[in-house]
């Protein structure tokens, strides 16, 4: 459907939205251009909606800092539709306690991540294109959903901690 229908006796229909390779293309084109290396494309249709499903396009060298969300209603799942990323869950001091390499069409290619849980995700190669779903409303992390033994973004010791992580996974790309 090119754009907005309506039927008789009904309300307009919103159009349905393919995701298709020019959508992937031109979103990992806008993350490139941002300083955040990554760019959202939002399914859900305003910030309160109770389900917020969207893509994610991030490229490497961008930090997500690891964090986890507290409400019990926001699990978080996150399904990698093109390249790959790579997936750390944290123990609450920050020792790791798991991480693996998401690929699209690859072993694994996903993952659910129950609420309370510290994570984060690195791209690992450009035109990294995730599907996230959690329940809404959206609403910025909290300070206690931020953890507090890793650096924040923009702070100038983020990069070397995200070469950590991605150390993380240099073995396992070279197979």
């Amino acid at each position: 459907m090119a754009g907005t229908e309506e039927r008789a006796g009904h309300l307009p229909v919103n159009p349905t939205k393919i995701i298709d390779t020019r959508m992937l293309d031109a979103l990992s084109v806008e993350a490139a251009a941002t300083p955040r290396l990554r760019k959202n494309f939002n399914f859900h249709p305003h910030e309160s909606a109770p389900a917020n499903r969207l893509l994610n396009a991030i490229e490497p060298d961008s930090y997500v800092q690891p964090h986890r969300h507290l409400d019990t209603a926001k699990d978080e799942t996150l399904v990698v539709l093109r390249g790959a990323v790579g997936l750390v869950v944290f123990g609450e001091d920050g020792s790791i306690l798991h991480h693996a390499v998401l690929r699209a069409g690859g072993g694994a290619i996903g993952v659910d991540i129950p609420s309370a849980t510290w994570h984060t995700f690195v791209a690992l190669e450009p035109g990294s294109v995730i599907f996230e779903a959690k329940a809404g409303p959206y609403k910025p992390l909290e300070r206690a959903e931020k953890a507090s033994w890793a650096p924040g973004e923009g702070d100038p010791t983020a990069l070397a901690y995200l070469e950590r992580l991605n150390n993380l996974f240099r073995l396992e790309l070279a197979d």
